[in-house]
């Protein structure tokens, strides 16, 4: 069983704004859509090289597509 991450994200909800598929953030990250699926889904935590990749795509910060809750930082 796969232990979801801590990390949250509002990848969904940019894309929507963009009117952007999973699989277009994909084509433009260079991953595949099931990658995209995993990361929205919050089931995987993307390396660090690809949060700055897909918070370049919609043009923002880090901190506008990953959030990590308050008190764990463990």
């Amino acid at each position: 069983m796969v232990k979801p991450t801590k990390v949250t994200n509002s990848i969904r909800a940019l894309r929507e704004v963009e009117g952007m598929t999973q699989a277009e953030l994909a084509r433009r990250i260079g991953v595949t859509r099931q990658t995209i699926i995993a990361i929205e889904q919050e089931k995987y935590s993307p390396s660090l090289e690809l949060a700055f990749q897909i918070a370049r795509v919609f043009g923002v910060g880090l901190d506008a597509v990953f959030q990590y809750p308050e008190g764990n930082a463990s």
